[in-house]
């Protein structure tokens, strides 16, 4: 294929971070989507370097902690090529609990962790992947400013953040992305000032589950397509008649990217794509035939009458479902 030589800047001033327009996520490599197999996984992160596609995106509790070592050793004798993200805050227990923390003490801890997993001394961009609600946001910051300021994280980022809480982070350090949901199925941003606020700050988007968490590929017709500990099994967006309503919306992408002589896959990526040039998408996958065919979206050109037709086809709040079982985490 041909190799991606889009890239895409996050952020401004001091805060900027220039990556490959269309990033990798490697959550999947390691749990929620079915089974693993992490000769496959590196194979595809090397080949993602291949191709041009160097923005990498981790988190320490994918696995949980098994991850980022696979993307650490994946990268380990290319790391000069990499843009590379992992995030904190999401914590995993040994009973099987879930907690948010963004204590100052965790966040140094945390990053320590994450560096030594991941085998290298800098981490390019570092997420507050949860706002802990019993923590201020300006004493998360003030320690993640600290690491900034030790050499030991480059950029700073925050995920799943209301309007005020990016506000609040931003004041105490510049934040270079945002990492959210955004795709055709999910476009809660674009009416709950969140993106209003971060293209008013100068902070980048880096959109995640750009493909509806791979529904919008147009391979996903029942649950039975899925794995039986696929986590998607108990989104609410895939059961029942939510499932039956989202189906409608991927019927009509899959006819215009027919159209289009595109995959419905690609025709999802590059909607996202053309929002803005400070919008960059980390479609996960597993393999590389799927890597290739996220990388080569970045060359589909949407035009106005494209846009509109999508526009139609995807209107905002189409979807039937929440996001996530529980959203309580989300958006804080």
């Amino acid at each position: 294929m041909t190799k991606l030589t889009q890239t895409r800047t996050l952020g401004s001033g001091n805060a900027a971070l220039t990556v490959s327009a269309v990033g990798l996520g490697c959550m999947g490599m390691s749990e929620f989507y079915g089974t693993t197999d992490e000769t496959q996984s590196t194979e595809t992160i090397r080949r993602a370097l291949d191709i041009g596609v160097t923005f990498l995106d981790t988190a320490d509790m994918y696995g949980p902690y098994t991850n980022e070592r696979l993307v650490g050793a994946a990268i380990a004798d290319r790391r000069d090529e990499v843009q590379l993200a992992t995030k904190f805050g999401n914590v995993r227990h040994d009973d099987g609990r879930r907690s948010i923390n963004g204590r100052p003490e965790y966040v140094r801890k945390a990053c320590d962790d994450s560096l030594q997993r991941l085998g290298v001394d800098h981490i390019d961009l570092y997420y507050q992947h949860r706002v802990d609600r019993s923590t201020p946001i300006e004493e998360t910051w003030g320690a993640l400013a600290e690491l900034v300021t030790a050499g030991k994280v480059r950029h700073l980022g925050i995920s799943e953040a209301s309007a005020a809480t990016i506000r609040a982070a931003h004041a105490v350090h510049p934040i270079t992305a945002l990492q959210t949901e955004w795709s055709l199925w999910t476009r809660d941003v674009e009416e709950n000032d969140v993106l209003a606020t971060v293209r008013e700050l100068g902070i980048g988007f880096v959109a995640y589950s750009p493909i509806g968490r791979g529904f919008l590929s147009g391979e996903i017709r029942t649950v039975d397509d899925l794995a039986p500990d696929d986590f998607r099994r108990h989104n609410p967006r895939f059961q029942g008649e939510n499932l039956t309503k989202n189906l409608e919306l991927v019927d009509r992408v899959r006819e215009i990217a027919a159209e289009k002589g595109v995959t419905a896959t690609q025709l999802a990526l590059a909607w996202v794509l053309a929002q803005g040039e400070d919008v960059v998408p980390i479609p996960g996958t597993k393999r590389v035939r799927y890597l290739e065919e996220n990388a080569a979206a970045a060359d589909v050109e949407l035009d106005k009458e494209d846009l509109q037709r999508l526009a139609e086809a995807a209107p905002v709040g189409v979807t039937a479902g929440d996001r996530y079982p529980d959203m309580s985490p989300v958006n804080i």
